[in-house]
């Protein structure tokens, strides 16, 4: 699990298509203390570390993550959002992040709101459920709250603020309109929607 507090910014320095895509991905961790094995989310995703070396650490990203995940991120030179799991005894700064991806959004808007930006997405209408005013959603690993949620023909807009340290720490401040969008739901929706839906079977 993740809290979707972003601590460091990857970039990728190989991706090499195997049996999987393989990717090494450089990093300011201490790779000391990351084991083979471990877990550290990448841009909103869950990966593996396969192998590390004193400044990068490997991931395979299978086909099916690459197909179900936002494009242009699995290529050379792709900066990605690093996150290492939570620990028992850390503080949970953002919200509960599992690392796996429920959507593609996109960036259909983004505009200057004080020193903040705010950035407006859109996502299929079947995860209208699970996205509500003042909740809280990740997008490519950073959690953040929404300010509005509205239905419209195309599928469901939300919009987020990003503020200054957040475009600054991630790659959030780099977006653009037609930017595509790793999005995970809280978890606690997911759940709720499992059982409202199980209860009317």
């Amino acid at each position: 699990m993740f809290t979707g507090i972003v601590t460091d910014l990857g970039t990728v320095m190989c991706a090499e298509q195997r049996g999987d895509l393989r990717l090494q991905v450089r990093t300011a961790y201490d790779l000391a203390t990351v084991d083979l094995g471990a877990s550290i989310s990448c841009s909103g995703v869950c990966l593996t570390v396969v192998d590390k070396g004193q400044d990068w650490f490997a991931v395979d990203v299978s086909a099916e993550t690459v197909s179900r995940t936002a494009a242009d991120m699995w290529r050379e030179g792709a900066r990605l959002n690093l996150e290492r799991p939570l620990r028992m005894g850390d503080e949970v700064g953002g919200h509960i992040v599992t690392g796996h991806v429920d959507s593609v959004g996109e960036v259909i808007d983004l505009r200057p709101e004080g020193d903040s930006h705010r950035i407006d997405v859109r996502v299929g209408s079947e995860l209208a459920p699970a996205i509500a005013r003042k909740g809280s959603i990740s997008l490519d690993g950073v959690s953040l709250t929404v300010n509005e949620v509205s239905d419209k023909d195309d599928g469901t807009h939300f919009s987020v603020n990003i503020i200054p340290h957040t475009a600054q720490e991630t790659t959030l401040g780099d977006l653009t309109p037609g930017r595509q969008l790793n999005v995970e739901i809280d978890v606690i929706a997911r759940y709720l929607d499992r059982m409202i839906a199980a209860r009317a079977q």
